[in-house]
């Protein structure tokens, strides 16, 4: 196992939060983690554009549907957090920590919203589709939440498979089936997940720490951690090549792959350099972390605009 240098030297402090005026409305939205949604539905939608020619009210429906669906899980999430959430510095001012609204409160906006959901994709949608979505919260409130986060470093690869479903949503939305194209989708947001929430994690491991989460920075080291990171980029770079080998997508989304991917990789070797040479990898780690939702989200809009082009 790697040994990791003291992290008080390496670790940019953290922040101190901003206290806001109470709102209900306010704290609902917050229970749903919108900044995170955003993020999938365009997983979800992409994956629509790439797979037909959605009416705009589908797509609609479904981006309706997924927001209520994952900010359901997130809201759940929050619920089965509570204890923690009050210990680390970065998520006590969340609703049930603050004191703002109660567990309970809590529990039933969130499962009231999975509800909601599953009524509408499967009502206006399809019954697929509904279906991949509740599987997508349960695995991240059951599997993740519940079962892995507290047990194993390898909690955010295994339960990261939950932030990985809004593709196949958005694929079955549309086709009302599954095939290798949708299968690849899947498995590309699976294998982005741990490089990305290891460049978080590497800069918030003393929050960890204090909660007793089991992140791979704690247990493996900084070092080994990175180097995980780098091997699962390897392998999602080429995971988001083989959509173009089989002829799913024409050359402007190998182009985009390609730039999108070496641009990743180059950050992470980055960040193992100044690891290595004893000098602070805290600004390349977050560059890491900032640059992997921008990546996510143009990979999957580069599907949708080749799509579009090659009609």
């Amino acid at each position: 196992m790697s040994t990791s240098q003291p992290v008080a030297q390496r670790v940019t402090p953290e922040p101190k939060a901003t206290p806001v005026p109470p709102s209900l409305g306010r704290d609902l939205i917050a229970l749903t983690k919108p900044r995170i949604i955003s993020l999938l539905l365009v997983t979800t939608a992409a994956p629509m554009y790439a797979a037909g020619e959605p009416s705009i009210w589908t797509v609609l429906l479904v981006m309706l549907g997924g927001y209520l669906m994952a900010g359901g899980a997130n809201a759940v999430n929050m619920y089965l957090d509570r204890d923690i959430d009050d210990v680390m510095a970065r998520t006590r001012l969340r609703p049930i920590p603050s004191g703002r609204m109660t567990p309970q409160q809590v529990l039933a906006f969130g499962v009231a919203c999975a509800a909601a959901a599953t009524w509408l994709l499967a009502w206006y949608v399809n019954v697929l589709a509904a279906g991949l979505a509740l599987a997508g919260f349960y695995f991240y409130v059951f599997i993740y939440t519940r079962w892995l986060k507290r047990s194993s470093p390898q909690n955010i690869v295994i339960g990261g498979a939950a932030g990985a479903f809004p593709p196949l949503v958005g694929w079955a939305a549309v086709t009302g089936s599954l095939d290798l194209i949708a299968v690849t989708l899947f498995l590309i947001v699976f294998y982005w997940t741990p490089p990305h929430f290891w460049a978080l994690a590497l800069m918030k491991q003393h929050d960890y720490g204090r909660a007793g989460v089991p992140m791979a920075p704690l247990v493996w080291g900084e070092r080994e951690t990175m180097r995980q990171m780098l091997w699962y980029t390897v392998i999602l770079f080429f995971l988001t090549l083989l959509p173009w080998w089989v002829g799913a997508f024409g050359l402007l989304y190998l182009a985009s792959a390609i730039v999108l991917g070496a641009l990743l990789f180059g950050g992470i070797v980055q960040m193992i350099r100044a690891a290595n040479a004893g000098t602070p990898w805290s600004g390349p780690a977050w560059w890491v972390y900032k640059y992997s939702l921008l990546y996510l989200a143009l990979l999957f809009v580069a599907m949708a605009v080749d799509r579009a082009l090659a009609r």
